[in-house]
């Protein structure tokens, strides 16, 4: 049986939402959108968040949407993996209080895929959350989805994250979060097929 969500046993991982991504990733500002009320959410309910960027130098940093000021380490990598030598150290700090990751960004079928795969041969429990997540293809999106939940991952949405950790309407910071739920994202087809 899965851990349940809560603030005090998970983390965010945002992976790779890059300037130099805008015009290659379907749906790219309906996901920034998503992230965006992930990033917010995590600091409304102090939860950490832990941010990587794919070789910046080339691919930029993080788009400015994304308010990262809070995260707990931003990371530089060429890996695939987010979990570089600075994350795992981050995490491992965090240990053995957090057992769940939730996980968004780009690429679905790279970054992402292998993170999570890391992730869960390291004992986590991991949420994708599929409309803060994409990849220049829907296919590639797709059967990235297909393929990790077959490994054991829970394919979710970001108000379904968000409403997980806050578990009650009762929640001290219900009404702080409310705003993240005033406008519901438009259909795009991002979580068609799950």
């Amino acid at each position: 049986m899965a851990s349940p969500l809560n603030t005090s046993n998970t983390v965010f991982f945002l992976c790779d939402i890059q300037e130099k991504f805008k015009n290659a990733m379907l749906h790219f500002d309906l996901v920034v959108s998503a992230a965006s009320k992930l990033v917010t959410a995590a600091k409304i309910l102090s939860v950490p968040l832990f941010v990587t960027e794919q070789y910046p130098k080339g691919l930029g940093k993080t788009v400015p949407e994304l308010d990262i000021s809070q995260a707990a380490i931003v990371s530089s990598k060429t890996r695939f993996c987010m979990l570089t030598p600075e994350v795992k150290r981050e995490l491992e700090k965090r240990s053995p209080d957090v057992k769940v990751v939730v996980l968004f960004g780009i690429e679905a079928h790279v970054c992402v895929e292998q993170t999570a795969l890391e992730l869960l041969q390291r004992g986590y429990i991991v949420h994708i959350v599929a409309d803060a997540t994409t990849s220049r293809t829907q296919e590639d999106r797709l059967l990235a989805f297909d393929r990790l939940k077959q490994a054991g991952c829970f394919i979710s949405t970001r108000e379904s994250i968000i409403f997980k950790l806050l578990g009650d309407k009762e929640h001290p910071k219900f009404n702080e979060t409310r705003p993240l739920f005033a406008n519901p994202m438009a259909s795009t087809g991002l979580v068609t097929k799950l």
